[in-house]
């Protein structure tokens, strides 16, 4: 039987309309976009669709599409609609649809956010602290030729909020740094060489072990320690007395040799210039300026060590490869009451907070504020011990020391209050600094 043009344009609609309870391909959306139909309200955009085709304005013929298409369709999916490239400048979607970028952004895991191009600032991450940028001192050449030395911007607020850091701790600095191994009781001048003994023996040495090691001095040689006691001794007894510090066979030798020289040269007792110091046999730069600071109350200069180059550095003061360039660089424009207290300032520092490893940024106020650009998270140290093996006069010697061995922490643990997780100690050796020539 032969049908009219309606029934069969109807029923060419009903059959692409068919009910189903999955939704529609893309390709089916695809071509109901093409003729108009939209994607809420599907059933009535096509029956107003073939009314316009037809040019017939009753719907007569359409109303015996089956009604149950309006309970079962479910709405297109607008992010797959249309496979083509939007245009730049294009109009932003209406409110109430959905854009693929903010379902990639809510229900896609960052990593894949990234690679899918989506912007950084939809993903929702942890806030962190800006890192902050390194701003060193400046030259500043004047009309004249004059070079002066702009200091770091920021330089007031990190010191004086590493200060305030090292006022809530005590450092081994404070209580057995060089400076306070002298005895009281003494002499000023034997007061003078103690400080000077105390600054030979704490070259690559902790200062715990230096006082150990001067209190063992000071108890057991004959007459207490002054230059005549040293004079007297042996080498071999002094090598003994000093041996728990470091390079102690190289130590004695210095210190019995400076000796002789207080004697012949400078009258018995410590050079008063940096140049008579430096002179001496083991004694470099920062012991120079460090004794002439600590015996002669004269700051003539910085006593940099590892610490004050390694933490300046971190800071950004400047770029430096050695604590000599540090020095020079620090003394161009860091203020003179300064020279003598940032010694002891940063080796506090750096002996309980910013250490050599494991920095514990996660406790420091500069991290905090984000006034390091330096600062990093995640590690800690975990002091192991090793023995240490060597031969004095044919003989070996063993000799407990500890290392130090970075250990990997968790970011939310970077308080300190929680267990961090070891990683990888790795061999014996990681984490031991390569020994350094002392200087002569």
């Amino acid at each position: 039987m032969r049908t009219s043009r309606i029934s069969r344009d109807t029923s060419k609609v009903a059959n692409s309309l068919s009910a189903r309870t999955k939704p529609l391909r893309a390709t089916q959306g695809r071509t109901l976009k093409q003729y108009g139909f939209g994607a809420e309200q599907p059933v009535a955009a096509a029956k107003a669709a073939v009314k316009r085709e037809l040019g017939d304005e009753s719907g007569s013929e359409l109303s015996s599409v089956p009604s149950d298409l309006d309970e079962n369709l479910e709405p297109v999916d607008t992010t797959v609609t249309s496979l083509h490239k939007r245009k730049r400048g294009a109009d932003t979607p209406a409110s109430g649809t959905t854009t693929q970028q903010e379902i990639v952004t809510t229900q896609t895991p960052p990593r894949k956010r990234l690679a899918l191009g989506v912007e950084p600032d939809t993903i929702a991450t942890k806030d962190k602290a800006k890192k902050a940028r390194r701003a060193p001192a400046k030259k500043i050449v004047g009309g004249n030729g004059k070079v002066k030395v702009e200091p770091p911007p920021n330089w007031e607020e990190v010191y004086n909020l590493t200060k305030e850091m090292r006022s809530k701790v005590i450092a081994p600095v404070d209580t057995m740094g060089c400076e306070s191994l002298a005895e009281g009781h003494r002499s000023p001048r034997d007061q003078r060489f103690q400080t000077l003994i105390a600054l030979m023996l704490s070259s690559q040495t902790k200062d715990t072990v230096t006082a150990a090691a001067m209190r063992n001095l000071q108890e057991n040689l004959p007459g207490g320690l002054n230059l005549e006691s040293i004079l007297a001794v042996s080498p071999t007894q002094l090598n003994e007395l000093i041996r728990m510090v470091g390079f102690h066979n190289n130590k004695a030798t210095f210190i019995k040799k400076t000796a002789e020289i207080l004697r012949t040269s400078f009258k018995g007792d410590i050079p008063d210039t940096i140049e008579g110091l430096v002179s001496l046999p083991g004694v470099g730069p920062k012991m120079a300026y460090l004794t002439m600071s600590a015996a002669w109350g004269r700051d003539e200069g910085i006593g940099v060590d590892v610490h004050v180059h390694r933490i300046t550095n971190l800071w950004g003061w400047h770029k430096t490869r050695t604590p000599e360039e540090t020095r020079a660089s620090l003394e161009a424009w860091l203020p003179r009451d300064k020279w003598h207290e940032i010694n002891k300032l940063l080796v506090g520092f750096g002996q309980t907070i910013c250490l050599p490893v494991g920095r514990r940024c996660g406790v420091c106020v500069l991290s905090e504020r984000g006034l390091c650009p330096g600062a990093i998270v995640g590690k800690e140290v975990k002091r192991v011990k090793k023995v240490k093996q060597e031969v004095v006069e044919g003989k070996l010697i063993k000799q407990d020391v500890e290392v130090e061995v970075e250990r990997g922490v968790k970011a939310e643990d970077v308080d300190g209050d929680a267990v961090p997780d070891i990683e990888d100690i790795g061999s014996p050796s990681k984490g031991r600094r390569k020994p350094r020539r002392l200087a002569s």
